[in-house]
């Protein structure tokens, strides 16, 4: 397996159907017209592949806060459930490290939902803390 970043269109596609299992809410097309529309804003696709077929992505930012530096947020994390328990999301994790390092960040930061406990085992083995309680209210 290795990972590399990915734009090119036939990429952000098959991403795309990867990212599907995470965010069921979109259809393709919806999604792909959302990926693109947030790589206009810095969003970028990172993906672990095997044998010339995508395993697992990662759609992440680059960011600067005062709180945390220079740093990487993960928006968006999947391993395709067939390729589970692998070593895919392990891999990009490392990469996202060193990718990081690359770039000058100093930390990768994410949120998972409060009912995803096996991805919280997963991100708790790869040495992510619980740093923080993440709020958020609808605007009405």
């Amino acid at each position: 397996m290795h990972v590399q970043l990915i734009s090119a269109a036939d990429d952000v596609i098959a991403a795309a159907k990867l990212l599907l299992q995470l965010r069921p809410q979109f259809d393709m097309s919806g999604l792909v017209a959302q990926i693109h529309k947030q790589q206009a804003s810095g969003y970028r696709l990172a993906a672990a592949s095997k044998n010339g077929e995508l395993v697992c992505v990662a759609g992440f930012v680059v960011s600067e806060k005062l709180a945390w530096g220079k740093h990487i947020y993960v928006d968006d994390l999947v391993s395709d459930e067939q390729y589970r328990s692998h070593g895919a999301g392990s891999l990009l994790i490392n990469w996202l490290r060193e990718y990081g390092k690359e770039i000058g960040c100093t930390q990768i930061h994410l949120d998972s939902g409060v009912q995803r406990f096996p991805a919280h085992r997963f991100y708790l083995r790869e040495g992510f803390n619980i740093a923080s309680h993440h709020f958020s209210t609808e605007i009405s």
